[in-house]
């Protein structure tokens, strides 16, 4: 499989980008397989710079929950283009998306924006501080770099840091605590260790282990209430995924605070920190806390935001992602079970993880996902279908899934 321009491309930018992008996750692993360099996309379809076509469900990493180029996302981009993008004032959208926000997430009572999740969990942490009087986090999961702090806690997503990750102080360091999903009894200890102490307790599900949330939520709910502490739902990935207001409309359980940023503008930058009106009221006007960009209002993004949250309530969007997904990662595990191979992808599925059994090759994961980009299917370790994914584009991805197993 030739790939020349995709090639050209990735010396040309591994010369002037450090890691390949801006973006870690998005730099290539597999030439010449891999659709390294990426020129269009449409629906669940993206095509690379030699023209060669893949059906995507990586999705941009999580943020195209309705597919590429949707056509009533783009329309309200281009009728929002012609009346400009940034203001040095409010615009109106920033209130009605937020309204929006407040209806359909159950702990929202307030709501700001900003770009990234990363920085809005980074917010949230700094509103709990002042809330609280305390000084201490405790981060269950990844919750972006700009959060990956502590020793011992999630450095990049899957990979644990053993000492305080490079270029963070010890003292800061020495504030964040990782732990462990669905593990009340570490929780606990830290409690016991950090008595009054705990500002928030931020928790990011586990995709392969989340049908534990059942149980782990209203646990955390009780701990963190016991000792007057927050609890900030992570809900990046899992936000207008699994449920429109993620996590904590399908368990059933409202945190104090939550983060939403991959799907809520179906790949435009914009993220969501809400919550109790009582904290998020520390930024207001007069209040203790600043937490201020120039983007947060950008018009663009939140035309999108607005209409991404009308088609969610108008359609059955979460129904189609449940549905589907349980269409293509139940039968891809079909296929792997029906040859042998000792992978599976676990967790609900709207955003299933890719896992390998214990007696697994170390390099399984790998050959399985070159054999994937050979065969123009575009994965990750937690792999997603959008709304515009439809049965026969199931069917033909499935095809070219079990050839690709075959091939292994």
């Amino acid at each position: 499989m030739s790939a020349p321009q995709c090639e050209a491309w990735v010396k040309r930018i591994e010369s002037v980008l450090p890691y390949g992008s801006s973006t870690n996750s998005k730099a290539v692993n597999f030439l010449p397989e891999e659709p390294a360099i990426v020129e269009r996309a449409k629906g669940c379809r993206v095509w690379d710079v030699d023209g060669r076509e893949f059906i995507d469900f990586r999705n941009g990493l999580g943020p195209i929950t309705l597919g590429h180029c949707f056509p009533a996302v783009d329309e309200a981009l281009r009728e929002q283009l012609g009346r400009g993008i940034v203001y040095s004032h409010p615009h109106r959208l920033e209130a009605e998306v937020a309204e929006r926000i407040c209806e359909v997430i159950p702990c929202a009572e307030r709501a700001r924006f900003l770009k990234t999740g990363g920085e809005a969990n980074a917010a949230c942490f700094r509103l709990a501080r002042a809330f609280t009087g305390r000084e201490h986090i405790v981060q269950i999961g990844y919750n972006g770099w700009i959060n990956s702090v502590a020793a011992g806690g999630v450095f990049r997503p899957g990979e644990t840091a053993v000492n305080a990750p490079p270029g963070v102080p010890a003292g800061l360091a020495r504030l964040h605590h990782g732990c462990g999903w669905n593990d009340i009894a570490a929780l606990e200890a830290l409690f016991e260790a950090l008595p009054d102490q705990i500002a928030a307790v931020a928790v990011s599900a586990s995709y392969a282990g989340m049908a534990a949330g059942e149980t782990f939520y209203p646990a955390l709910r009780e701990l963190t209430r016991k000792h007057g502490t927050l609890l900030i739902y992570d809900e990046i990935v899992t936000g207008f995924r699994i449920a429109i207001a993620g996590v904590q409309e399908y368990f059933g359980v409202t945190p104090d605070l939550a983060v939403f940023a991959k799907g809520v503008a179906n790949g435009m930058p914009l993220s969501v920190y809400c919550g109790r009106a009582d904290v998020m009221g520390l930024c207001d006007r007069g209040g203790s806390v600043c937490i201020s960009s120039t983007y947060g209002g950008e018009a663009l993004s939140l035309a999108a935001a607005k209409t991404v949250i009308d088609v969610y309530c108008e359609e059955n969007v979460v129904g189609h992602l449940w549905s589907m997904g349980e269409r293509m990662w139940g039968s891809l595990n079909g296929m792997f079970r029906e040859h042998g191979v000792p992978l599976e992808f676990k967790g609900p599925w709207p955003c299933p993880q890719l896992t390998a059994g214990s007696d697994a090759p170390t390099d399984l994961v790998s050959r399985f996902m070159r054999a994937a980009f050979r065969n123009r299917v575009v994965l990750y370790n937690v792999s997603y279908v959008n709304f515009s994914v439809h049965e026969a584009d199931a069917v033909e991805a499935l095809e070219r899934l079990e050839k690709a197993i075959s091939e292994l």
